[in-house]
């Protein structure tokens, strides 16, 4: 049976999908591009600003489904620029240790939604 999840503390959908959908044990989300929740629109700066931004939503989206950044099992990362990375794995780290992190594949994209520079989608354990 799948349980469709949805919070106020991420940007809400612009098309038809849903914020996360649970199924079982497990969670899997939509990709967060950088939108502030509270004002609709993307975050100033760079690459730093935006992946910050972006990991808040995915917590806000975790947290909804009752889970935490220690449940995620795997992340799927979309960068603009595969120059970002350094910068963008720095944040990254912040959030997960190194440790306990959780399986990653980072991709270079030709484009996302609304000039994001990044889009990261998870799947964890709920």
């Amino acid at each position: 049976m799948k349980h469709i999840i949805t919070t106020e503390k991420a940007p809400a959908p612009i098309g038809p999908y849903n914020q996360a959908v649970k199924s079982g044990h497990l969670l899997y989300t939509s990709g967060q591009i950088p939108v502030n929740p509270e004002t609709g629109i993307k975050v100033d700066g760079g690459i730093r600003e935006q992946t910050i931004q972006v990991l808040e939503n995915l917590k806000a989206v975790l947290e909804a489904a009752g889970a935490t950044l220690e449940d995620v099992i795997k992340t799927t990362v979309f960068l603009q620029d595969m120059g970002d990375f350094a910068e963008f794995n720095g944040i990254y780290a912040e959030y997960f240790a190194e440790a306990t992190a959780p399986a990653r594949s980072t991709i270079q994209v030709a484009a996302l939604p609304i000039g994001a520079l990044v889009e990261i989608e998870l799947v964890a354990k709920v």
